[in-house]
């Protein structure tokens, strides 16, 4: 029974799944999340934010401690005395030693905020990534839309055909038409069939490009929500003009807050390459201790009287001894403790460096940064200038596809008309069914000319929107 209820639930949620439909947001939303463009920068934009944490901390004092041990023999120096020895011994070291930077004219600081302000930069790259995505999403998104559009113009052309066979088959059966008229509309029916096939592998080819840009498995059922097209708001063209929606973006489009960004690092950058070619001044530290199981120490003292001469009285020598006690010091191995704090050391100390030679690295580091300054003030004059060249097309381009739409209107109005009439001489035997397919064809191509123009007309009116910093909605 568990693994019944396993099965159960697992096909329970994938059906589920399958039936859920996706909106614009949610394919958005998901897209920003798990795309792989969008990913690949926030991964720079982390890399950038440890590169500012590295900065941060080159500021604060360093602090190393070494250890080592060894065995010694042969002539060398003792390790605890300083004095050249022969004997074989066991040594032992510690030490602590840093230091920091006193004074660099700022080439620590500069540096820091350039990071910082590279790391503000690749988090407007991320922004941009998922911008450009979300742009992405909505091409496809409204392509599975048109293609939807036009997947129900064909099944009504099929209808309408297959209810002309019909007809015409009755007809054709009482002697009433020729049976060409029947091959005829059969063959218009394979043909209307085509164009269902090529409707919906569109639509397919859509949906799996828009999974592509989720980052959704092909394999994964997938489907969207299909607003009609006619309920999608659209802001008046008059509120959208080129030079207004130029100085909106401006300010708000990433790229263009990415460079200038990454300008203001460049100048950061400058000052701290010229403050490596100034002299800096740093303090130093270090704290260390020795041991060698050879060395001697003082382990105490000792009294004895001890004879300074004799002295012959009759013959018969006697020892003379002094009225005061000898002291006399005892030697003895240092234990380990306290030899280590025996032999603790300390100093400080400060260093001045100017440099004078090395190799002009420091000064083409300088003249390098100011060259990249330069490089960043040309990318963004080019940036702004493709900025506004799009947005002056793009309105162009919406400008166009408005008027296609609204013509389209009036074409598929036209041929409706037409349509009509034809079925109608066609019904009472006054219309060969080429002509009458003729008909029908035309309109079936004006409608859905009219759903990519009406397509195109929201798309480009969207990527205004986009511009003017809006975003994309639906």
């Amino acid at each position: 029974m568990k693994i019944f209820f396993s099965i159960f639930l697992c096909i329970f949620s994938i059906s589920l799944r399958a039936q859920e439909q996706w909106d614009l947001r949610q394919c958005v939303e998901y897209a920003m999340q798990n795309n792989i463009s969008v990913k690949q920068a926030d991964v720079q934009a982390r890399i950038a934010a440890l590169q500012v944490k590295l900065a941060q901390l080159s500021k604060i004092p360093t602090a190393n401690f070494t250890t080592d041990a060894g065995l010694q023999f042969g002539r060398s120096i003792d390790p605890t005395s300083n004095q050249f020895t022969t004997s074989k011994l066991f040594y032992n070291s510690y030490g602590l030693q840093g230091g920091a930077e006193l004074y660099n004219f700022g080439r620590l600081k500069n540096a820091t905020r350039g990071a910082q302000f590279n790391a503000e930069a690749a988090l407007a790259d991320v922004a941009k990534a998922a911008n450009d995505v979300a742009l992405s999403v909505a091409t496809y998104y409204l392509q599975v839309l048109a293609a939807n559009e036009q997947i129900e113009i064909s099944n009504v052309q099929i209808a309408q055909t297959r209810e002309q066979y019909n007809v015409t088959k009755k007809k054709t059966d009482a002697g009433a038409l020729p049976e060409l008229n029947l091959a005829e509309l059969e063959a218009q029916l394979s043909t209307d069939s085509v164009n269902l096939v090529t409707a919906k592998l569109s639509y397919e080819q859509n949906i799996l490009s828009l999974k592509a840009l989720l980052n959704i498995d092909a394999g994964t059922p997938f489907d969207v929500t299909k607003p009609p097209v006619e309920l999608i708001p659209l802001e008046p063209l008059a509120e959208l003009e080129p030079e207004m929606v130029y100085q909106l973006a401006i300010t708000s489009q990433p790229l263009q807050r990415a460079t200038a960004l990454r300008i203001k690092g460049a100048e950061k950058y400058i000052l701290s390459n010229k403050a490596a070619m100034l002299p800096s001044l740093t303090g130093s530290y270090f704290l260390g201790s020795t041991y060698n199981n050879q060395a001697l120490g003082l382990l105490g003292t000792t009294t004895f009287t001890a004879p300074i001469g004799t002295v012959e009285i009759n013959g018969t020598k006697y020892e003379v001894f002094s009225n005061e006690p000898f002291t006399q010091p005892v030697y003895g191995k240092t234990r380990y403790p306290k030899q280590i704090s025996q032999n603790f050391s300390q100093s400080v100390g400060i260093n001045l460096n100017i440099p004078i030679f090395n190799n002009g690295n420091a000064r083409l580091a300088w003249q390098r940064s100011k060259l990249d300054l330069e490089s960043l003030e040309l990318q963004q004059a080019q940036n702004d200038q493709t900025l506004k060249t799009n947005i002056y097309m793009a309105y162009t381009s919406a400008l166009a596809a408005m008027k296609k739409y609204y013509l389209g209107e009036t074409t598929v109005a036209a041929a409706q008309k037409a349509y009509d009439f034809a079925s109608k001489r066609y019904e009472v035997g006054l219309l060969s069914t080429i002509d009458l397919l003729i008909t029908q064809n035309k309109l079936l191509t004006a409608k859905l000319l009219q759903v990519a123009n009406q397509y195109d007309y929201v798309f480009k009116m969207k990527v205004l929107e986009f511009y003017k910093g809006q975003g994309i909605k639906l």
